[in-house]
């Protein structure tokens, strides 16, 4: 019999290769908690939540006081009853979504290494591997152009683009200079952030269309519970339009759904409080036949792991969003997912495939 033993917490703090500027914040490196659960029989389990105050309304602070809440909860409870585990995960605490996909992760990782499985295939092992897009952060239209296609040189043949920060106006100069430099052989895929209202949206993405741009989603054009308006630009407009902040929750994913306010969803282990959840909201948006991106916030690998295991396992997530760790200039996480160029491979080790001694030696070292 594997039981939940002990929780312990760590912070880490990576610096990025280069700020990461969204109409929502600017990111210079990348802050989190990891949660290390260990069980009685010596296995470990690793989770990771940032703080991501602005979206989801945590903070290192309280995602640690949260872990050790909910964490302290789970202490002698059996692995073998994974739903009386996420059920109690849950209900502990309200909110605390960022700390509660840290622990279900942790959870996840212990319960596919009980059953001898890669996570990916424990969940359903639809693929074998994935391919990430890759952020252009928004600034200035010359410097995105610029942005676009060094990392078009790279290899990445999707790239993510930020806009929103200000006019519509000027978000048009922005990808009208992307498409200038990297011509159509590049997929664009555009994020808002809720930056637009739903009327300057439906005039920024028409223009967008008239004038040839060829993008493949605008993600969450405008803010988070304006459901309406985001049908409404849904309705109004050829691209197709993904709900990212609007839908946390399973209940979320539904008011959307029912309104066919979108016609994608960004799944996020974050915004969902892990994969237990995630894998709900993923049934649900595929009974209304809404395809699932899942993306991460500015996360390190371990946190991608996780999120990369759950979206390759569905067959309803078609797009990935995973060039967190790509951004970072080191890499704390012994194992887990390998990235070649835009490709991300997978390990054939239990769980999430984490060297668990050298990491815990490399998390105590950091701590001091």
């Amino acid at each position: 019999m594997s039981v939940v033993a002990s929780v312990e917490t760590y912070r880490i703090a990576v610096p990025l290769k280069k700020p990461f500027k969204t109409a929502l914040r600017t990111v210079e490196a990348a802050e989190a908690v990891i949660v290390h659960l260990a069980t009685q029989d010596g296995r470990s389990g690793f989770g990771e939540a940032p703080p991501t105050h602005v979206i989801t309304g945590d903070t290192l602070d309280a995602i640690e006081r949260a872990i050790q809440l909910m964490g302290a909860g789970l202490i002698g409870m059996d692995l073998r009853h994974r739903e009386q585990l996420f059920d109690k995960l849950h209900k502990s605490l309200v909110g605390n979504t960022s700390a509660k996909a840290a622990v279900d992760m942790a959870l996840y990782d212990l319960i596919a290494q009980q059953a001898g499985m890669p996570l990916t295939q424990f969940l359903g092992g639809y693929r074998k591997s994935i391919e990430t897009d890759y952020t252009v952060s928004v600034n200035a239209p010359e410097e995105m152009a610029a942005d676009a296609a060094d990392y078009e040189q790279q290899g990445f043949t999707v790239l993510k683009v930020k806009v929103g920060i200000d006019q519509a106006e000027n978000d048009f100069k922005r990808i009208q200079a992307i498409r200038a430099r990297v011509g159509n052989k590049v997929t664009l895929r555009l994020d808002a952030n809720q930056g637009w209202d739903p009327k300057s949206a439906v005039r920024i993405i028409t223009r967008m269309e008239d004038a040839g741009f060829n993008i493949e989603l605008i993600e969450q054009p405008v803010p988070a519970n304006d459901i309406e308006g985001l049908k409404f630009v849904t309705d109004r407009t050829l691209t197709p339009i993904m709900a990212d902040e609007s839908v946390f929750s399973p209940i979320d994913a539904r008011r959307v759904l029912e309104l066919r306010a979108a016609d994608l969803i960004n799944i996020k282990l974050m915004k969902a409080g892990g994969i237990h959840q995630a894998l709900k909201i993923n049934a649900l948006a595929e009974t209304y036949g809404v395809p699932c991106m899942t993306g991460s916030m500015i996360e390190s690998k371990l946190g991608l792991t996780a999120a990369a295991h759950f979206a390759a396992s569905q067959p309803n997530v078609t797009r990935f969003d995973f060039d967190a760790p790509l951004m970072l200039k080191e890499d704390l996480l012994p194992g887990g997912i390998q990235y070649s160029g835009k490709a991300i491979h997978f390990s054939d080790e239990p769980g999430l495939g984490i060297d668990a001694g050298r990491f815990l030696e490399t998390l105590r070292e950091r701590r001091g």
